[in-house]
């Protein structure tokens, strides 16, 4: 293996073991009122008393359940125990089913909408607790989770999921995930997180239906979300499919490419893998439109405006890690590898805190630290790098 892919294990596994998660087990976990503090902001101030998030706690589940099975640490499956058991008790829906969107400091239901995307994070935590332990409690609760979705989202006539419902599962008016988007029935964010978790689910639960609808999502990503003209994925639909395709997300489209190959590599379908990898690299090769000469990764484009938004998020970043180390590792591109190197490297130099740890929300395209965000909350959390860490180990196990 050469000394570029063992510097890049070694230096993330140190960030992941020495930076990242002993942040959200020091400073996070709430042991007044149980599971972890819902905000910390870019100053570094805790405020203790915030709503907690459904993904914020999905997300602590996935990332130290994974770095517990990757890792074996005790104290990663403790956080991760937490984590789960907070998740069940609190946050699950026992009348209506599903997971509340965010409760109070103090475990109290607060937005009690049930957004598909928290679903599908909660089912993403449960089921690597599940694949890491073997609990059945975490699985039969992703199974749950999962049969709930397909209950109540599930389009069985025009495919696809549906946003969001109240607590009752009735229609909801506002089904935006964030006051950054449309309000639109189906959003290619949402799915990007329900193939997520199921291919997730379908690691330790191999069910016929649930193998699918995991088959049907593929197809829509290439069907019906992709833009075939561009490569890059449309955001937002009606429930006719219908898109106006006027915002490029580089960040989405680079994720989107390995996590699309990673559901069609679980389902084990040679045919499947050689009919998809073309349209993985298009994705992956559109998505480099929005490259940096550094390998860092802009946000986003506004094709109807002509705008760029070049603000470099954390999240992007991560993401441009692991895709281009997937094509890499599985299409033998070595300047993928290059670019990963590179983008790691700005990483280090630019978005991680050094002094306080974790990382920072993003830098302004004028190149100042971007301290509006959080450093923890909501939409902030240890999923994106933690899992860019947990890729690269894993990936590279053998240096």
């Amino acid at each position: 293996m050469n000394n570029k892919i063992s510097t890049l294990r070694n230096e993330v596994e140190h960030e992941l073991t020495a930076g990242i998660l002993p942040f959200w087990i020091d400073k996070m976990t709430d042991n007044v009122h149980g599971g972890f503090y819902g905000r910390m902001d870019g100053d570094d101030v805790l405020h203790a008393e915030a709503p907690k998030g459904a993904i914020l706690n999905g997300r602590i589940l996935w990332t130290f359940s994974a770095a517990y099975r990757v890792l074996r640490k005790p104290e990663y499956l403790e956080t991760a125990t937490r984590a789960k058991r907070y998740l069940i008790d609190k946050f699950y829906d026992k009348d209506f089913g599903g997971v509340y969107w965010s409760l109070t400091a103090d475990g109290e239901p607060l937005d009690t909408k049930k957004q598909i995307y928290a679903l599908g994070f909660a089912i993403y935590g449960l089921s690597e607790y599940a694949s890491a332990t073997g609990d059945k409690e975490a699985l039969d609760y992703a199974v749950k989770l999962f049969e709930t979705i397909e209950k109540y989202s599930f389009d069985n006539e025009k495919g696809g999921y549906v946003e969001a419902f109240m607590r009752d599962w009735s229609h909801i008016d506002d089904m935006r995930l964030s006051d950054k988007d449309e309000n639109t029935s189906k959003t290619m964010n949402t799915h990007l997180h329900i193939l997520e978790p199921y291919a997730n689910l379908y690691r330790v639960w191999k069910d016929a239906r649930l193998e699918r609808q995991l088959r049907n999502m593929i197809g829509l990503f290439t069907g019906k979300i992709l833009n075939k003209k561009t490569c890059h994925l449309n955001l937002f639909f009606d429930n006719d499919w219908h898109t106006d395709g006027d915002i490029i997300s580089y960040g989405h489209d680079i994720e989107a490419s390995w996590l699309i190959h990673e559901a069609a590599l679980v389902l084990g379908d040679d045919a499947l893998l050689k009919r998809i990898e073309p349209v993985i690299v298009s994705i992956a090769r559109a998505a480099d439109e929005g490259l940096n000469p550094d390998g860092s990764m802009i946000y986003e484009r506004f094709m109807a405006k002509g705008g760029t938004d070049r603000e470099l998020h954390w999240w992007v970043q991560a993401e441009n890690v692991v895709g281009h180390v997937n094509l890499y590792q599985y299409f033998g591109d070595e300047a993928a590898l290059e670019t990963a190197v590179e983008c790691w490297r700005f990483i280090k130099d630019k978005i991680i805190d050094h002094e306080h740890g974790e990382w920072h929300w993003s830098l302004m395209a004028d190149g100042a630290v971007n301290r509006r965000d959080d450093k923890a909350g909501f939409w902030k959390c240890p999923y994106h790098n933690g899992r860019m860490c947990l890729e690269v180990i894993e990936r590279f196990a053998c240096c």
